[in-house]
């Protein structure tokens, strides 16, 4: 566990400190510039991105829940098949999860207008760029828990209503709340682009000026 945890964290973050201290004692620091990169990314590819990760990982959330309840589903049912039908249920709450990430990323879409390169640099582009990317962040991350969530909390419903049936509904509460999640991250995502306009071209006099 130690050797996976090292290569996981520790090594990237060895190679990154590396090679930030090559480029400040070659007199390159500037190469190392964290400020440049994201002024000279474009807006379209962090509203992109946002919008991405949005969708992607509310389905891999998704996904992973059904995986976990669905085993369980199947597993139990081979012994008490009473439960393989109530216990769709579950299925729903972590579908639900991808569909709250697909209704994000088509408000997102919305705000993503073809504009000239040479008009698009400017104050307000980048606001809506940052705010679809860190919004589609918080928006993906927050299904992606809640679909583990769902998903351990069904398979645990199911299996507990496969030895005494009186459970189901007990276990099935705590299951309804744990969906409730995704609806707090879809809530968040949609405060932070509350202020975010579409995409406008803006006259050359306030486009900021790339290097």
């Amino acid at each position: 566990m130690g050797y996976k945890t090292y290569a996981s964290f520790g090594l990237p973050t060895f190679l990154v400190i590396i090679v930030a201290l090559y480029l400040l004692f070659t007199d390159s620091g500037e190469a190392f510039d964290v400020g440049r990169f994201l002024e000279e990314t474009s807006p379209f590819v962090w509203g992109s991105l946002g919008i991405g990760l949005c969708i992607g990982l509310s389905v891999l959330g998704a996904g992973w829940g059904i995986f976990l309840t669905g085993a369980s589903i199947l597993g139990g049912g081979v012994r008490t098949p009473r439960i393989s039908t109530k216990n769709l249920i579950s299925i729903i709450f972590c579908e639900v999860v991808a569909i709250y990430g697909v209704i994000m990323g088509i408000v997102y879409s919305s705000k993503l207008q073809t504009v000239p390169e040479a008009q698009l640099y400017t104050r307000d582009n980048y606001f809506t760029g940052y705010a679809l990317f860190f919004g589609g962040l918080t928006v993906g991350f927050c299904n992606l828990l809640c679909g583990l969530c769902v998903g351990v909390a069904g398979s645990t419903a199911a299996l507990a209503d496969a030895a005494d049936p009186t459970l189901f509904v007990k276990v099935l509460v705590v299951e309804v709340f744990g969906s409730v999640l995704g609806l707090f991250g879809l809530i968040i995502g949609l405060l932070m682009i509350g202020n975010a306009k579409e995409f406008l071209p803006g006259s050359p006099a306030v486009s900021v000026i790339r290097i």
